[in-house]
């Protein structure tokens, strides 16, 4: 089987996290988009029969299926329930992730919030954090259209990202326009190719 860099892209609300992504994809490494795993997730019927068991019947929307927004709603307010959503899907995600990476080989990227939060850090063997601060990332959220209350509940909610920073391996500068981030993505790649190979020829 190939060898596998297994490798974790985080950052926080509005830092730029699928920028960065998108531009990993552009240079040929595979990405898995946890947000994105977690949608179809919540369409699995074993999963809603769980969320309408433990939240109620009104987090269907139209034709049964999950309202992202008003999952949303009721476990922002009750950290218990978030707790327990995030014990529900979490563990479904990295076993996603751990097929990815069975059939892809090389760098296997997941993209995802919550990584150092959660202590997920030691199942990845480099981690990447993409850094924009607190000032430029509201900016960038207000103007996507988010709501300040939306952004600055977000942000409080996941770990300071001057002390992510400092516990990454890598840390890509997301906050000085795209042609900076591009020569650091550029030099990313360089670097875990040379992981890659190091973890391949110990």
């Amino acid at each position: 089987m190939a060898e596998v860099l297994k490798v974790a892209l985080t950052g926080n609300v509005a830092t730029g996290k699928s920028t960065v992504a998108k531009m990993l994809e552009e240079h040929g490494l595979k990405v898995l988009d946890a947000d994105e795993v977690v949608h179809e997730l919540l369409e699995r019927e074993d999963v809603k029969r769980k969320l309408v068991d433990k939240l109620g019947s009104e987090v269907l929307g139209e034709g049964g299926k999950v309202d992202r927004k008003a999952v949303a709603r009721k476990v922002f307010k009750n950290r218990e329930l978030l707790k327990w959503l995030e014990n529900l899907l979490h563990p479904l995600v990295y076993e996603r992730y751990e097929d990815f990476c069975g059939r892809h080989g090389g760098i296997c990227v997941l993209e995802a919030a919550l990584i150092f939060e959660k202590g997920n850090q030691k199942r990845f063997d480099k981690t990447v954090v993409v850094y924009a601060p607190f000032e430029v990332a509201k900016e960038r959220a207000l103007k996507r259209g988010m709501a300040f209350e939306d952004f600055l509940r977000r942000w409080n909610n996941q770990m300071d990202i001057e002390e992510k920073k400092l516990l990454a391996d890598f840390v890509v500068d997301n906050s000085d326009g795209l042609e900076r981030t591009r020569r650091e993505v550029e030099k990313l790649v360089r670097e875990l190719k040379e992981e890659l190979k190091r973890k391949a020829n110990p």
